[in-house]
């Protein structure tokens, strides 16, 4: 499969579309904030404009593997995790952990996107994807971003925003 060259998350409609060398190669359905977009510090909303990803972590951890402040706890998520710890926001498997490239839109001072901790990672399975859930963050079946994170190079350019993508909702999921 062919490195990715660029990303485009909809928040319209909730996909992640992966392009090489201009061609459409991957569509996943996504999770991005309940609390729509936006992109001051604090708001909870996903994160528009153009973004790169600034680093990748969590390669060659198992599948479902809990991710916190960046580091594996060591657990494995299970249905029985997820009940003991209901509350919690989970990031599975991987990170690709996004920055901004628009100095006062998503990068720098109450904006940034770095400083805001907005990943695209992975979710339990039983949490819907799809429609707006997550806290900022850009949510993946873990399964998908496993396909994902091995062809997404670092500084790859990631576009978020608010279009639906029509001549590419044809396009079969992966």
């Amino acid at each position: 499969m062919p490195a990715l060259d660029f990303l485009h998350i909809s928040l319209a409609d909730q996909c992640l579309y992966g392009f090489a060398d201009g061609v459409l190669c991957l569509r996943v359905p996504v999770s991005t904030a309940l609390n729509g977009a936006g992109e001051r510090l604090g708001s909870g909303c996903t994160p528009r404009g153009l973004h790169y990803v600034r680093a990748k972590i969590g390669e060659g951890l198992p599948e479902g593997a809990v991710l916190r402040g960046r580091r594996w706890t060591g657990e494995i998520w299970t249905p029985e995790l997820h009940a003991s710890f209901p509350a919690r926001d989970w990031i599975l498997t991987r990170i690709l952990w996004l920055s901004g490239c628009e100095p006062g839109r998503n990068r720098l001072g109450e904006v940034d996107t770095f400083r805001r901790y907005i990943y695209l990672h992975g979710t339990p399975d039983c949490e819907p994807l799809g429609v707006p859930g997550s806290h900022g963050c850009v949510r993946l079946r873990n399964r998908d971003l496993l396909k994902l994170f091995p062809r997404v190079p670092a500084y790859c350019p990631v576009r978020i925003d608010e279009a639906p993508c029509p001549q590419w909702a044809g396009a079969p999921l992966s």
